[in-house]
């Protein structure tokens, strides 16, 4: 009977096991063993893997990210070289350099037992302390943020007039690293900091939507300073055009996770590996859930790419995959 299935294989689940001193990459080849989204979560480890050994890496990272605890391990991908170039967005990068001029984020709760969620809101409102979901940030920080702009980053670009928004992400990083240096910072100075450092681009599509934008926005009403948005595409679309083979690494969805696929339409290859995180299912029809297979229908991907798809909080899921890849590539 078996000799006349097409599809079936003999390939039963081991079931996997979970053992005392075992490491992060023992528990992902213990997800092997297993099935739904474990095995999911297995099949991303060995992408990424091989992906940050051969290819050029360009990552999309969306969602509150920064907030909720994962810039360390962002900074530290793009400072050891498994990123070419990073596409954010303007408020993953806002609380980037909150954070590397001396803010912090801190520990709350999505809600208030005895308090409705409106109440424990406007109760937040009231105390001048802003909510991502299970995370605050008070307010004043923001006014720092705008502070830095204003006097560390906007002025060195005012004499140039318009430049590209990767020109600004440039200037924020150095602008971010010198200050966290100046001003002895406990917090490490961070994701743009690093991407200076190491001279990988940061790319921000979608900046307006972000207190960095609007802060631009107010810049450029009382000077020479502003924005292009098409100038990026130049370079991002070179890099794309020089890679020999092309990876992606894809956080969340949006408009960071199009900007990165969309970049090989105009390329003569696409996407030889692609790995994305997200918790948007793909039955709605958008883009941020939508499968990396059916990227590979618009020529995003290569016929024979190498790509998986994790549907989980990628806070869980990033460290996860990540550490597991970068123990491979160690042993």
């Amino acid at each position: 009977m078996t000799d006349e299935r097409e599809e079936f294989a003999h390939d039963p689940i081991a079931h996997a096991e979970a053992r005392a001193g075992m490491t992060v990459g023992d528990l992902a080849d213990e997800y092997g063993n297993a099935g739904l989204g474990a095995s999911a979560v297995h099949e991303a480890v060995d992408v990424t893997a091989e992906m940050f050994e051969e290819a050029t890496v360009f990552m999309g990272l969306a969602g509150a990210m920064v907030p909720a605890g994962m810039r360390q391990l962002v900074a530290d991908l793009i400072r050891d070289g498994y990123v070419d170039a990073l596409v954010t967005t303007g408020a993953n990068l806002t609380h980037d350099t909150i954070e590397a001029i001396g803010g912090k984020h801190h520990h709350g709760r999505e809600s208030h037992p005895d308090r409705s969620e409106r109440e424990h809101d406007e109760q937040l409102r009231d105390e001048g302390v802003d909510r991502i979901y299970n995370v605050y940030l008070p307010q004043e920080h923001f006014a720092a943020f705008e502070s830095h702009l204003r006097e560390e980053v906007f002025p060195p670009l005012e004499a140039d007039g318009t430049v590209s928004i990767q020109r600004l992400t440039e200037e924020l990083g150095r602008a971010n690293a010198a200050v966290n240096d100046r001003d002895d910072v406990t917090e490490a100075p961070g994701i743009a900091a690093a991407a200076y450092e190491a001279d990988v681009p940061i790319y921000c599509p979608a900046i307006q939507d972000s207190v960095l934008g609007l802060q631009s926005w107010m810049y450029n009403q009382t000077s020479d300073f502003s924005l292009d948005a098409l100038a990026d595409m130049d370079d991002l679309t070179d890099m794309a055009f020089e890679a020999d083979t092309a990876g992606a690494l894809v956080v969340g969805g949006g408009v960071p996770k199009n900007y990165v696929l969309q970049t090989m339409l105009v390329a003569p290859d696409a996407y030889n590996y692609a790995v994305q995180l997200t918790m948007d299912p793909p039955q709605t029809g958008g883009l941020s859930g939508a499968t990396l297979d059916e990227a590979r229908s618009w020529g995003k991907l290569e016929k024979a790419a190498r790509n998986a798809s994790v549907y989980a909080d990628a806070t869980i899921t990033l460290p996860l995959v990540v550490a597991a890849a970068r123990e491979r590539l160690d042993d």
